[in-house]
């Protein structure tokens, strides 16, 4: 005897038709529609200038289901004495210093509660707003979630090493050697938090025959904590931090190892795009690193405040000539699936953490 169809299963083509219409009357796009999550946005740029979120909701439209939410937790100081009246928007207009602005996590933290419940459903805030060169940094990040509960679900992007910023910051050099930083992922580590962190895998203008700069205490940061979960950005690349002679090939053997299982990579940013596609044969070779390793790697966008959804799209159509090369598993792990997987498991540890910080109720 053939089986009845169920009242809820979707046996008639005008019952799908019908879930994307209500989909789209409730301003939420069929999730087939989404080109991918981003894992690497700004909402506010080095003045602290940027969009409404709900203008980058009307930027991301159909076309990016989830993204991070996150400011940049440097301010470019406006030194009359240095600039004048002509006031910097970005770091490189001005040789004022950089300092870190911690107001940034509560206003992103604002921002993500202004929203309605539906809508924040599409937002990974992070936090951003500490030094990493200071011992109290934890503190910052553990006053933070118990302050606003129920909203963070990261950390970063933060920077280490970047070309001309590192050397901007006011204050101590922040170094991957440093016991702060360290107290800062064993932190995040215990919570839950995801961590994107940027740091340059060489300095600017190094010479090719070299061994990057940074490389080995980048592993060696990453080696000491196992259960942190990070995301490296850039995959260590720059404006002028060209990828060095058999970058990828570096890359593969920080993939290979078992001990870095729980270090992914990102590719945003449209200064590293012209380098996976400055020539077909890298082209090639990224793609088939991603194909071989599609679990690690996360797509992202790393625009500033975007205000329309043509430039916000740039990098992803950049990226083409690439994307073309990935299996079909590949593409869809990285444009969507990996950022659900690592942020689903951050929500639900952050959450029990933050959970287990209340204190006991007291009976009357």
């Amino acid at each position: 005897m053939a089986r009845r169809p169920s009242p809820m299963t979707p046996w008639c083509p005008w019952f799908a038709l019908g879930l994307l219409v209500a989909a789209e009357a409730w301003g939420q796009a069929p999730r087939r529609a989404f080109l991918f999550n981003d894992s690497h946005v700004h909402l506010t740029n080095y003045v602290q200038e940027g969009s409404d979120i709900r203008d980058l909701l009307r930027v991301m439209g159909n076309k990016v289901g989830r993204a991070t939410l996150f400011g940049i937790p440097l301010q470019q100081q406006w030194s009359y004495r240095v600039s004048g009246s002509a006031a910097p928007t970005y770091y490189l207009q001005t040789d004022a210093p950089l300092y870190y602005y911690s107001f940034t996590d509560a206003f992103i933290a604002n921002a993500y509660l202004s929203l309605p419940a539906d809508k924040r459903e599409r937002f990974e805030p992070m936090i951003t707003g500490f030094n990493p060169t200071d011992m109290y940094a934890a503190d910052h990040i553990r006053r933070v979630l118990t302050v606003y509960p129920g909203v963070f679900s990261g950390i970063g992007e933060f920077t280490i090493h970047k070309e001309f910023v590192s050397s901007k910051v006011a204050g101590e050099v922040a170094s991957l050697s440093d016991p702060a930083l360290d107290r800062v992922l064993d932190f995040a580590g215990e919570v839950g938090l995801v961590v994107l962190l940027h740091n340059d895998l060489d300095v600017p203008f190094a010479e090719a025959e070299q061994t990057p700069v940074h490389l080995e205490q980048l592993k060696a940061l990453f080696k000491r904590h196992p259960r942190t979960t990070i995301i490296w950005a850039h995959l260590g690349a720059g404006r002028v931090v060209r990828p060095v002679e058999h970058h990828m090939a570096l890359m593969e053997a920080i993939l290979a190892d078992p001990a870095l299982r729980h270090v992914s990579m990102d590719i945003s940013w449209t200064e590293v795009a012209k380098y996976v596609v400055s020539t077909p044969e890298a082209t090639r070779r990224v793609a088939e690193t991603i194909n071989r390793y599609p679990d690690r790697f996360l797509f992202g966008t790393d625009e500033v405040a975007p205000e329309e959804q043509a430039r916000y799209l740039r990098v992803y159509q950049q990226y083409a000539p690439m994307l073309e090369m990935l299996t079909p598993g590949a593409r869809t792990k990285l444009l969507q699936g990996n950022f659900a997987r690592l942020f689903d498991a951050a929500r639900l540890k952050v959450r029990a953490w933050e959970r287990a910080q209340r204190p006991p109720s007291v009976s009357p």
